[in-house]
């Protein structure tokens, strides 16, 4: 085909006819909905992919493009004068609607549909259009190596076609610069595609990874909540549960025992019994925080409750000597007060689980500045063990051990040298700390 001064010119078989193929040609093939660029997922032709409504109406409309082009370039042609030959003209006519009709594959092989179409573009006006939308296709689809190498076997068939189809209005090597540039474009328009694609289906990932980890994060924050509701429990009702089975133990195995003395540990259950309650309410509580942050249960124990707790097991029947060495055991730090509470409480339930009969010696020292020092020490039991001992999970040393390690404290514990066992815990103080 001849180009002349109101003829468009000759068509680029890897990007061909680039004056004549209408912005509509791309913009259809850039809206195909492939999956992803290089065979990921469903594209590149990799794997078969059944067509979607969006597919079908794509496909289409490329096609009616690819021959409405083609009929124009045909067209064109037949109007220069002289006429291209009638036998050319035909198999001009017949190759392009081939062409045209291999773009229904183009999805599952780019690459192949590409090639094929532009060894058609050696002669035929009739497939311009779909060599076109297959240089694209390929450009969205596959690297730059690949595409580099489809847009060089364009190029060389462009070369046949100035050869086969020669123009004498216009010089050779504009046209042939023109060609290379409009094969330049859509490669330029194919690639910025597949980047686009690219970006869109990171961010996806990116989401459905942000979203799963936020999962894992949601199930590790569940497990740690549990796990430390659950030494919240051990040290908060083993104290309790203790004082129930030492005294349940002692009207089971003392039937001869007074009426005074059976009420008297009748009444130190049923006390112990309630305040369990009370204790497991106040330990399920922490997970009923108002909107306001406020615990909508009694506060947690403080370092100004030591003296109750130690009053309490001596009315247990433990044998205890207390000593306090703080000027003002409520002027300390709630974690660090509540931190000194679990020790000496732990302390006390191993004394009553492990020692019975036993004196337990309890220390609390300390102020702001110098830290908080409470030892609890015992002897080992004198004479025959409990005759039911109580259960004992041996964790209860382990937890309060990271309690601790978590407050920012250390721990000790052990059997001295003169036969003894002690428990040692430091807890910060800081010396800028007030009293509420």
């Amino acid at each position: 085909m001849s180009v002349t001064a109101g003829a468009p010119a000759a068509p680029d078989p890897g990007l061909e006819h680039p004056s004549l193929v209408p912005a509509q040609l791309l913009a259809a093939a850039d809206a195909a909905p492939e999956r992803g660029p290089d065979g990921v997922g469903s594209t590149g032709g990799r794997r078969r992919v059944q067509r979607s409504v969006r597919d079908w109406v794509v496909d289409v409309t490329c096609f009616l493009l690819a021959l409405l082009s083609g009929a124009v370039f045909v067209g064109a042609a037949l109007s220069e004068t002289p006429p291209p030959p009638d036998g050319l003209v035909l198999a001009d006519v017949v190759a392009g609607v081939a062409g045209c009709l291999l773009l229904w594959w183009r999805r599952r092989w780019p690459v192949a549909v590409a090639v094929l179409l532009a060894l058609l573009g050696t002669f035929s006006d009739m497939a311009s259009g779909a060599v076109v939308i297959a240089l694209f296709t390929v450009a969205v689809h596959r690297r730059l190596p690949v595409v580099l190498g489809v847009v060089a076997v364009g190029l060389a068939s462009f070369v046949v076609y100035t050869v086969v189809r020669p123009t004498d209005e216009v010089p050779y090597p504009i046209v042939l610069g023109f060609g290379v540039l409009l094969s330049a474009a859509v490669v330029a328009w194919g690639m910025f595609v597949r980047a686009r694609r690219q970006l869109v289906l990171s961010l996806r990932e990116r989401a459905l990874r942000a979203e799963r980890e936020q999962v894992l994060q949601v199930d590790r924050a569940r497990q740690m909540e549990r796990t430390r509701i659950a030494r919240e429990m051990h040290d908060v009702l083993a104290h309790r549960l203790s004082l129930l089975s030492m005294h349940a133990g002692a009207l089971e195995f003392r039937p001869d025992a007074s009426p005074t003395e059976i009420a008297q540990a009748a009444g130190v259950v049923r006390a112990s019994a309630r305040q369990a309650l009370e204790d497991l309410r106040e330990v399920i509580g922490v997970l009923r925080e108002g909107p306001d942050g406020s615990s909508s249960t009694r506060p947690q124990p403080t370092l100004g409750d030591l003296p109750a707790l130690v009053e309490e097991c001596r009315r247990a029947g433990v044998r205890v000597r207390a000593e306090y060495r703080v000027p003002d055991l409520g002027s300390a730090p709630p974690a660090t007060g509540r931190n000194a509470y679990r020790v000496v409480q732990e302390a006390l339930t191993n004394v009553r689980k492990h020692a019975p009969g036993t004196v337990a010696s309890v220390r609390v020292e300390g102020g702001p500045g110098t830290g908080l020092t409470i030892e609890v020490r015992n002897p080992p039991p004198a004479g025959g063990e409990h005759l039911v001992p109580l259960p004992s999970a041996g964790t209860g040393l382990v937890g309060l051990l990271e309690r601790i390690s978590l407050g920012g404290g250390h721990l000790e514990h052990g059997w001295t040298a003169d036969g003894e066992f002690r428990l040692l815990a430091t807890l910060p103080w800081p010396a800028d700390w007030a009293s509420a």
